[in-house]
């Protein structure tokens, strides 16, 4: 009986801890805005640039995530290519839409590592040095655009579930040499570091960037095993709560962030090769609505949407107007 007694206290114990531990102030107001991708654009043959003028006029975003991929910026080894990313960056500044510049070899989109077909001949060395140097094209060249927020430098490093097969092993050595130039080269603006929501731990991104962003997923889908649905992760907006508060009381608190909510289909093929009614049933307006709401709850006040483009597609090409006109509300 006393065993079973010092458990339950223990498991009591352990509840009220995890209870204090998930109480915290919610924001007063929240703010969305999206990640745009001129790639996954072409990819749904979206003229790109009406789509994003789109999210500007249209929806009036005016909080972006914005890629400079390396094969876009350097299509060849030491010609940059910059029309693309100052249509997007002069464009926003216009408008006053503030804008998280991502720079590195893993930027936002899959696969996870982007690299210019002239890069694989290198060795490892050669391209680390290539990737600096582009680096400090890319920031050379932006820094002085005023609405740009945060240098987003790699994305989700520290997570390599995904990253192994197309990235290689995983330096910190080297990605806080390409921290340590970001800062040299601009050191007005703060560093922005991020992390899987679900699977990552945080403390080193949260750590080593002045400011973080976390993924949030309810939702994935996997091939392996014969699985054919998608799976909702069993976890409730406490969970966020709970890692940001354990998080600050460590490091400190820091500007934070849900830089990727997904609000389009998880695909293990390209949108255009999906079936409709699959895509809708990946992501649907009842899991779009219940991202939202989700992530309303967890305590985070700054959001930035992964799908817009798909919205667009969706409304333009697909007579299904209801995912951008409810980003709308959002907006």
């Amino acid at each position: 009986m006393k065993k079973r007694y010092k458990f339950l206290i223990v498991i009591g114990a352990v509840f009220l801890v995890l209870f204090l531990l998930s109480l915290r102030k919610m924001p007063a107001q929240l703010t969305y805005g999206v990640s745009f991708s001129k790639f996954h654009s072409d990819e749904l043959g979206l003229d790109w640039k009406k789509t994003f003028l789109a999210l500007l006029d249209d929806l009036k975003v005016r909080n972006f995530r914005l890629s400079a991929h390396w094969p876009m910026v350097e299509p060849q080894d030491g010609k940059f290519n910059f029309s693309e990313l100052d249509f997007q960056m002069r464009e926003a500044q216009k408008r006053g839409a503030s804008v998280i510049l991502a720079v590195g070899r893993r930027l936002p989109g899959w696969p996870e590592c982007h690299d210019p077909e002239w890069v694989p001949k290198l060795n490892l060395n050669e391209r680390n040095q290539k990737l600096l140097q582009y680096i400090r094209v890319v920031v050379g060249r932006y820094k002085g655009f005023d609405n740009i927020k945060y240098w987003q430098v790699e994305n989700e490093p520290y997570f390599t579930m995904f990253s192994r097969s197309g990235c290689g092993s995983f330096d910190e050595n080297f990605l806080k040499e390409e921290i340590k130039l970001v800062r040299q080269l601009d050191p007005t603006r703060p560093i922005l570091l991020t992390d899987s929501g679900e699977w990552g731990t945080w403390h080193k991104p949260y750590k080593n960037g002045d400011a973080f962003g976390t993924t949030m997923y309810l939702y994935v889908y996997f091939k392996q095993g014969g699985i054919s649905e998608p799976i909702r992760y069993p976890l409730v907006p406490a969970f966020y709560r709970i890692k940001q508060n354990i998080i600050g009381i460590i490091f400190g608190k820091k500007p934070s962030m849900v830089i990727e909510l997904p609000a389009e289909p998880w695909l293990l093929q390209p949108i255009v090769d999906t079936p409709l009614n699959a895509q809708l049933e990946r992501m649907g307006m009842d899991k779009f609505n219940e991202t939202i709401g989700f992530s309303s709850k967890t305590g985070f006040d700054a959001f930035y949407l992964w799908g817009a483009e798909w919205w667009y597609w969706m409304k333009t090409r697909q007579n299904h107007p209801e995912f951008w006109e409810r980003a709308r509300a959002l907006f």
